[in-house]
């Protein structure tokens, strides 16, 4: 055998090298259309004077009134969900902590392509509802930040099912690419030869990293 031949690698090396590979063809396959979306939605964000950017800020408001029913529930919460049934509204619920004026009922509902503001006067029986379409370019940029997490309201859990399962698919984005840097640092040791610019390489990422943390922390 030639002294340059590399040595064969063991049957559970060469196991998990092949799995290795395939977990970076096919969860780059199936991350892809998420991977850009959030880099050309990244873009949007970073460069508001851009013409397409100011483009996504288009949104059409509209104001109505509809009677309803008195809301049936225990809690507000419940409350407000009769009331999105009677008013055909879908979406993440905001629901202040505590409502302002005794007999009105105050809350917001928002997904990606619309939002609307919700007054209910309880003695009226009378909805007052502010709602906002969305252009396509700004559900588009929306989805960038859409999770249904109030950071006003660190304890409030997502009342939407699809938020839920989009938060889900986000996760599961996360930890592929995850998966896929570790296995890219695998495949990065295994080339003995150009270790040395990898080392090079990888220092610099970790330097440029820290020097955003600390200069903008």
């Amino acid at each position: 055998m030639s002294s340059s031949a590399k040595p064969r690698p063991n049957a559970g090396t060469a196991l998990f090298e092949k799995w290795n590979r395939k977990l970076h063809f096919y969860l780059g396959l199936y991350f892809l259309f998420f991977l850009w979306l959030f880099s050309l939605t990244g873009l949007l964000l970073n460069h508001g004077q851009w013409p397409i950017s100011m483009a996504a800020n288009a949104r059409k408001e509209t104001r109505y009134e509809r009677p309803i029913d008195l809301p049936a529930g225990a809690t507000d919460l419940d409350r407000v969900r009769d009331l999105m049934r009677q008013l055909n509204l879908r979406g993440e619920i905001d629901l202040p902590a505590v409502q302002q004026e005794p007999g009105r009922l105050t809350f917001g509902v928002s997904r990606p392509s619309d939002a609307s503001q919700v007054r209910v006067d309880l003695n009226t029986r009378l909805a007052s509802i502010q709602h906002f379409d969305n252009s396509a370019l700004a559900t588009f940029r929306i989805f960038h930040t859409f999770s249904g997490s109030r950071y006003n309201q660190p304890a409030s859990q997502r009342d939407w099912v699809a938020t839920s399962m989009w938060v889900i698919a986000m996760d599961a984005l996360a930890a592929g690419l995850i998966a896929m840097v570790l296995g890219s640092y695998y495949m990065w040791w295994r080339l003995k030869p150009k270790r040395q610019l990898g080392f090079i390489i990888l220092a610099a990422g970790y330097a440029a990293c820290a020097w955003f943390f600390m200069g903008l922390g």
